[in-house]
């Protein structure tokens, strides 16, 4: 069996979660032993989509007339579209209707967690939906206090500096507003934000507050993933306010590197993360305020350990396996 893996747009999205979910798709499969190829003029069996571009419609359509089965996965859903690029919530309702024309050409549906499982049943796909995690690479992203100093020094920080660091990009749905407020109200801890979005793309709002000059706020920018993972082992607390997401896989990143993490309260956490057990879940801008300080000065119990654990339950060789199943079952269908 030979699985395609269609990378036509990976590199339009690989500064995002989904290309690095498709990154990731391509090693770990490859190291678990699945044939796989990006190459769509080779023979295969099954084709694994994960962008929803119009080539990624019109590979899969010209699949289908060839018998072969296609799986479809659905990293993107309307309320993750919205309140992010400049417009988006203009035409949030077409990018549903055609990601929904997309979807249904999958023989089956994978997606990163149950929720995003249960919003694309309420819009009515009736095709097989699965939840499967992204995964993350547990043995690349482990504490190393090591490049503590490195880091540091890198962003022009002290030893004895406090460090509140986030990911994402410029969008008003990842909390990046909120997370400058914060930013603002407590002067006493430096705030880090990785990710970019060009200022062409994001709201005049948004652009105003990255943009923000303050003597405790730094824009990194966009990082290569080994400079992420310094930033993890370097920094003090991972705070990940976003509105929506369809799992978070910097959340699996910052977990399975053992630093304290903090997230909105939001109902894609709910089945696999608890509150006070395995991370810090906030509503608002008081909670987040209170949460930071209790976290940072040590006045609350240490979940480092129990977040490792849920990062090792989703690591990336763990879902190999579980694609690799369902690549057999399709087949075989």
């Amino acid at each position: 069996m030979k699985v395609l893996l269609y990378a036509k747009n990976q590199q339009i999205v690989s500064k995002s979660g989904v290309g690095r979910a498709m990154a990731m798709q391509k090693e770990a499969l490859s190291n678990y032993g699945v044939e796989v190829t990006e190459n769509p003029t080779e023979d295969y069996d099954v084709v694994h989509i994960n962008t929803i571009f119009p080539s990624d419609y019109f590979m899969a359509r010209k699949a289908k007339k060839q018998g072969k089965k296609v799986i479809y996965h659905a990293h993107s859903t309307k309320e993750d579209f919205e309140n992010s690029f400049t417009g988006s919530n203009l035409i949030a309702p077409l990018f549903k209707w055609w990601i929904m024309k997309c979807y249904r050409l999958g023989d089956l549906i994978l997606t990163p967690t149950n929720y995003s499982k249960k919003l694309l049943e309420n819009y009515g796909i009736k095709k097989p939906i699965r939840a499967i995690s992204n995964g993350v690479d547990t043995e690349l992203f482990y504490k190393n206090s090591l490049v503590r100093e490195e880091f540091r020094e890198k962003y022009g920080l002290k030893s004895t500096d406090k460090v509140v660091m986030s990911v994402g990009l410029y969008f008003e749905r990842k909390g990046i507003l909120d997370f400058v407020e914060l930013a603002k109200t407590m002067p006493e801890y430096k705030f880090i934000w990785f990710g970019f979005t060009p200022d062409m793309q994001i709201p005049a709002k948004i652009r105003k507050a990255v943009h923000t000059q303050l003597p405790n706020l730094i824009f990194a920018g966009y990082v290569q993933k080994e400079e992420l993972m310094k930033a993890y082992s370097g920094s003090d607390l991972f705070f990940f306010p976003s509105y929506e997401e369809t799992e978070g896989i910097v959340v699996l990143e910052a977990l399975s590197t053992e630093i304290p993490v903090l997230l909105r309260d939001i109902p894609v956490y709910e089945d696999w993360l608890e509150d006070r057990k395995d991370v810090y879940k906030g509503k608002n801008q008081r909670e987040f305020r209170e949460l930071i300080c209790n976290i940072l000065e040590k006045r609350v119990p240490v979940l480092t350990w129990n977040g490792r654990e849920r990062a090792l339950e989703r690591d990336v060789r763990r879902q190999a396996e579980k694609l690799n199943q369902y690549y057999k079952e399709l087949a075989a269908a």
